[in-house]
């Protein structure tokens, strides 16, 4: 009994990391209109067997992207971990403006992501982590006086347009574009060399 037992919870969770595999390759690719039934094929598993484990279309795509939706305020966590203000606030920005690479698939399921409670949850305590960041780095005399909250969302949103030939080119240009960032936001930029630069289309 107890190793019939076993079985089952293990098929259970199987059939949960084949689901939400299955819905962060749908949503990715076809956004959230994809049919729940198409999921549970992907995942090759009936669709009662979905709904058993997500009873809402939106409860699966909050579980199948839970990462993403946590992931500015545990950057920023991680940030104000940092023994160095400047470091601490170097590390979040950098990590905030590469964490995407510039995928448009991924930026439409962030999009749809941030119309959630949760999303609005975590990006609170991303704003609140961020204000704490530049406060303790212009304290330190690192950061520019002028720089503001919403030069580190323009720094994000910039990061968006970037377009490479490759994943490689892609994330090569979003670290420098990275760097590029934070030199600007030192209080004497130029401190530190730059990454490679990534060979990108010469195309507007």
């Amino acid at each position: 009994m107890t190793s019939e037992v076993s079985r089952l919870r293990s098929d259970a969770g199987d059939n949960r990391e084949r689901i939400l595999a299955a819905a962060r390759l749908a949503f990715t690719t076809g956004g959230l209109s994809v049919p729940v039934r198409e999921i549970a094929r992907l995942a090759e598993v009936g669709p009662a067997t979905v709904y058993r484990r997500f009873p809402t279309k939106q409860a699966l795509f909050t579980a199948a992207f839970g990462e993403e939706m946590s992931l500015c305020s545990t950057v920023v966590e991680e940030g104000l971990t940092a023994s160095d203000p400047w470091q601490g606030l170097s590390l979040a920005v950098e990590r905030l403006v590469t964490a995407y690479g510039g995928d448009p698939r991924v930026r439409a399921v962030i999009a749809q992501l941030s119309r959630s409670a949760e999303f609005t949850a975590d990006r609170d305590r991303t704003v609140r982590g961020l204000l704490e960041l530049i406060r303790r780095a212009k304290a330190s005399g690192e950061l520019r006086a002028d720089v503001v909250l919403e030069d580190v969302v323009l720094a994000v949103q910039a990061s968006h347009g970037v377009r490479a030939g490759s994943p490689a080119a892609q994330a090569a240009a979003t670290r420098r574009l990275a760097a590029l960032i934070i030199d600007s936001f030192r209080a004497n930029p130029g401190a530190a060399p730059l990454p490679p630069a990534a060979r990108l289309p010469m195309r507007v």
